[in-house]
Order: C-alpha cells, then structure tokens, then sequence
C-alpha cells in the first residue's frame, strides 16, 4: 500500500483524556514530533470515552487517545454506531491498578480474597460498588478477573458502574465507590490523599496488555495515509523519549501542566518515576508500571487484540445477538501499517537510550 496525499493539510485534531498514558501524544506536541514530521496539531482535553469515541465518529477528532477495547466495541455498534475504526499505534501497555477505599482497609480487606469475606459479612447491609472508566475497557476486564480471582461474582456479589477517569478520585472521596480501576494519576492521587490503597496493578494483573491506542477512522487511514503515517512516526519517537529513565522526571512536570494532567508532579512521578507507592507503607518498582515503547510495547499485534476480545468473552462483555468476526483483531489493530508507516518515515530511534 502506497500513501495517498490529503487534499490539503490542515491541523489535524487529536483528542486525550488526563491520564498518564496520554504522554507520547502530548511530548510529540511539545517536543516537536509532530512538527518534525510536517503535521500541525491541535490537542483537545475531552472528559470522558465516550465523548472520544463519538467526536471521532462524527469525526470532530480527526484521531484520539483511546481505550484499545473501545475500538472493538466501536466496530462492533456495542452501544454507537457500527463503525470502522482502527489503529497502527499502540500508545503504552500496562499502567492501571486495582484502587480500593480506605474504609475496606479498616474492614481488614487485604486482596481479592478477603475483600470477597467482607462482601459476605455485609451482605445484607450493602452493596459494594466499583467504577471502571467505560464498559469494554482493559479496566473492567482486570477489575472482573481480580473480583473472580478471589472468588467474587462481578455480576451479582457487586455493582460495576461507568465513570470519567478523572472522576474516579472524587467518587471515591465522597464514598459514592469503593474503588476503581484505572490508569494513573488517578491511583496515586488516592494514595496520597489517603482515601484509597491499591492491592493490585497492571504488571501483576495482565502484564503486557495493550492499554491506548491512537484511533482513527478506516477512511482517514486510507484517504489521508500520509498525514497518519506522519502520526505514527512522531508517536514512535515521542514514546521511546517517554520510555527514557532520565527523561521520566521532566515528563512527569509536563503532565502535571493545567492544560494537561492539572495534578501534582510529585503525584505523577510515583508510577513514573517511582517507586510507585500503593500505600500502606507498601512500594512496586515504576519500571514495568507503565511501558510506551519498549518490548514492542508500540506495534498494535494481533495478540494484543486476541487479549481483548478473549475478556470480552470471559466476562460475558457482549450483548445478546452481537457476533465477533473472526478477522475482528487484524482489522481493528493493524501492525502491517503500523510497520510500513515506520518505514516509509524512515525514522530512527536510539533503543539503546531506553536502557540507560
């Protein structure tokens, strides 16, 4: 496949939401990625996925910072549209934790199993209730797969309900949740607020899953394939920067801007830089926590889709009648033009640095 020039080059839209994982986006503008690579951008904070997902429809976003799972649903019309959409870019891999209240540590919760001994000692009294950031998510499927590690029915033991990732601190301060799962700096702001703790995160849960992608429309990908190639090019490079140890301080002062993250370095800086404090005096190296380039992290494989729909599956995601093709995986994660856009911008990256 051969690029086809766009009409003309305006700035392209690139929507985000506030999370840690929208780094490589937001480094590629203030870095000069986007502009090395000949593309003008605009960036547009959005407050929820499901804005994301339909600007992009109602292409208001020419692409987006979005859940890997939302574009499967989105192909699929679970919940909008049937659309075509797909990716060539994976923006991280890991980064979410299991965030639970500081009530249920004073309860004597410690981990899925006893958070399940707790469920039945107030079963009677109340029901626990958890917020993911959208109904197929890489969020709800690892808070599903922890609930039921410990024995927990997500369907029936608890109530899961949808919230704004930047909402999930508040909920959980106000004691309208009783934890979360979701990216950081949601997690860490918890922590040091001391209103939540987390038992679990991404590298022991399901480490390596595909976490953001970069969405687009089938037809932005084919009509205008030079402007996304050039997106794909500058994302590389922004996030092998973004995977540099050394780089990991200033890019955490660069989230926490207003017009970005709005929170705390110092809050950014625990997953990013770490050690990630999960609280309670307990610590994880940052290391694995969150990955943007290294290990491939980049390339959107049919595995990392298989990991998707295979929990959809599991956690019975998909509304009565709605069937998966089984060309569903390539043709919504597309390493092949994932590759050809690396190729064709002839970019280099110095993976040596990532280790320094």
């Amino acid at each position: 496949m051969k690029p086809r020039s766009s009409a003309a080059h305006t700035a392209l839209r690139i929507g985000f939401i506030a999370l840690n994982d929208a780094a490589p986006i937001i480094v590629a503008q203030e870095h000069g990625f986007f502009k090395k690579h000949g593309l003008a951008v605009t960036l547009s904070r959005e407050v929820g996925w499901a804005t994301i997902r339909d600007k992009v429809i109602h292409r208001e976003l020419d692409a987006a910072h979005a859940l890997g799972a939302m574009l499967i649903s989105t192909r699929l019309g679970i919940n909008c549209l049937p659309t075509d959409c797909l990716t060539a870019f994976v923006l991280n891999t890991n980064g979410n934790c299991i965030t639970l209240s500081e009530e249920l540590w004073q309860r004597g919760v410690r981990d899925a199993r006893s958070l399940r001994d707790e469920i039945v000692r107030s079963r009677h009294e109340r029901t626990y209730v958890f917020g993911v950031v959208f109904a197929h998510s890489a969020q709800r499927i690892l808070l599903c797969d922890w609930l039921r590690s410990g024995g927990i029915d997500p369907e029936k033991d608890v109530r899961i309900v949808i919230v704004p990732p930047p909402q999930l601190f508040r909920n959980l301060a106000a004691g309208t949740i009783d934890g979360y799962c979701v990216g950081d700096p949601w997690n860490s702001l918890a922590v040091r607020e001391k209103i939540g703790w987390c038992p679990d995160l991404s590298p022991t849960l399901a480490t390596g899953h595909a976490e953001k992608v970069l969405m687009v429309l089938n037809d932005f990908a084919e009509t205008r394939a030079d402007e996304h190639f050039a997106l794909v090019a500058a994302l590389a490079e922004a996030a092998a920067l973004c995977d540099q140890p050394a780089f990991r301080p200033e890019l955490s002062t660069l989230l926490a801007r207003k017009e970005y993250l709005n929170v705390p370095a110092r809050v950014i800086q625990s997953s990013l830089v770490g050690p990630f404090e999960a609280g309670h005096n307990t610590r994880f190296p940052a290391a694995d926590f969150i990955q943007f380039h290294r290990d491939g992290a980049n390339d959107p494989t049919e595995a990392k889709a298989s990991w998707l729909i295979e929990g959809f599956k599991r956690n019975r995601f998909l509304p009565a009648g709605v069937t998966l093709p089984a060309d569903l995986g390539p043709k919504t994660f597309r390493s092949d033009l994932h590759h050809l856009a690396l190729k064709t911008a002839k970019i280099e990256i110095n993976h040596e640095l990532l280790h320094a």
